[in-house]
């Protein structure tokens, strides 16, 4: 990536302290994935983008700066993409999910934070991570304390709005977040310069409908007796699919699972038969946290659906595409966002009804509930979790792990000893 070290320098990263990072990333993206026998063709381009990670996006993002145009850093899956889009700016995601970072956000933050918002903050204090110094506001929300206490910090040197999720699904509580994605549009307004009209907000609705469409695509194909692939390629496209263009995303993901479509036809898999399928559910793995993947699938046993935001739940659902207003669109829009079932509503049986749904339809042989340390509302709803797969008959495993590999080999004899049960 030695063409952007210009552009790293006038975005004003810490050249030396991203050197580090770029040399350990390529040996560990070859290690889990070009390992990999008889990957699909069509994983050459999401190859491509991890090895400009830093790179190539963050190029086309300064580019349309230059056009005018306005990049928005959102961290959940709850901020509305089409509300960006509809008044002509970008969204690109920020979580991190790298070791590297976590020291960074320890400096202003208590090691007992759970190392996504850790690893989030570290990478904009330390200046090694590009997304984080392009994007012209930031879009946080309420969905946990460690998050509202750390916009805090990211919001002294960036623009920062914080969209305020309600924590249960009552009517009241649909009109009240309904409301937030009205204020949420004046606030883009505001930056961009450009009025969202009912056209403009249609036209980024049936975008975002359209990725998701394709990304249901790719995920349906792992449905199959034969999978034609792997869990940790989904991961990864899923998690790049936070950064890309959407429909962009939604070509590539299209011409993908064209080739899965056709590999299942032709009865060509990945996998030995026999394998153990797995469910993974729990917190999101941002890139490029690959570990439990990795792990999972070099122990004898197959990922074919995650249950997480880098999962499921960013796709899942469409937004209405029929309303004739913005204030219908709105509702829309509220509507489909609060179907997404986080821990962090009260009660959340929804995301119970979803893993066993999911279970059956991907056929899976058992479940691992994961927790990234310190998380306390996936840790705390993992009881209910578990509780109720045993009693649904499914097998579950239930794991708190972090970005270190410090627990690897602790993982790897827990989860072999899960698939050999299995």
């Amino acid at each position: 990536m030695s063409n952007y070290v210009e552009m790293w320098k006038e975005l004003g990263m810490d050249l030396e302290n991203h050197d580090n990072l770029c040399q350990v990333l390529p040996t560990a993206f070859g290690d889990v994935f070009l390992s990999q026998q008889n990957r699909p063709q069509g994983m050459a381009f999401w190859d491509m983008v991890v090895a400009e990670i830093h790179g190539i996006r963050p190029a086309e993002l300064i580019e349309a700066q230059k056009q005018g145009r306005k990049v928005f850093g959102t961290f959940c899956v709850y901020v509305p993409d089409e509300v960006v889009i509809a008044a002509n700016g970008i969204v690109t995601g920020l979580c991190g999910g790298s070791q590297f970072w976590v020291p960074g956000g320890e400096k202003v933050l208590p090691k007992a934070t759970c190392p996504l918002i850790k690893a989030s903050v570290g990478a904009r204090l330390d200046r090694t991570c590009p997304f984080f110094r392009i994007a012209d506001m930031y879009v946080g929300e309420t969905t946990c304390d460690g998050k509202k206490k750390a916009w805090e910090i990211l919001g002294q040197d960036v623009p920062m709005h914080i969209m305020d999720l309600p924590q249960m699904k009552r009517p009241q509580d649909l009109d009240k977040w309904t409301a937030e994605i009205a204020a949420f549009a004046k606030a883009v307004e505001e930056l961009t310069g450009n009025k969202i009209t009912v056209e403009s907000l249609n036209e980024a609705i049936r975008v975002i409908n359209e990725k998701r469409k394709a990304l249901a695509r790719v995920y349906a194909a792992r449905k199959a007796a034969n999978l034609p692939i792997s869990g940790k390629d989904v991961l990864l496209l899923t998690q790049i699919a936070f950064f890309d263009d959407p429909v962009r995303c939604a070509q590539m993901c299209n011409k993908l699972a064209d080739e899965l479509e056709q590999r299942i036809k032709d009865e060509v898999s990945v996998f030995p038969k026999g394998t153990k399928r797995l469910l993974v559910s729990g917190t999101p793995l941002a890139i490029p946290n690959w570990k439990l993947h990795h792990i999972i699938e070099t122990s004898g046993a197959a990922v074919v659906c995650e249950e997480m935001c880098t999962g499921t739940r960013y796709f899942e659902n469409l937004v209405d595409e029929t309303q004739t207003t913005l204030e219908g669109q709105f509702r829309a829009l509220a509507e489909r966002y609060m179907k997404t079932n986080c821990a962090c509503f009260t009660p959340n049986t929804g995301r119970i009804d979803d893993i066993i749904r999911y279970v059956k339809e991907y056929k899976a042989d058992g479940v691992i509930d994961v927790n990234l340390k310190f998380c306390c509302l996936y840790d705390t709803e993992g009881y209910q979790v578990e509780k109720a797969l045993k009693e649904a008959g499914i097998p579950v495993l239930g794991l708190e792990t972090d970005y270190t590999d410090a627990d690897a080999e602790q993982l790897r004899t827990r989860i072999g000893a899960f698939v050999e049960m299995l």
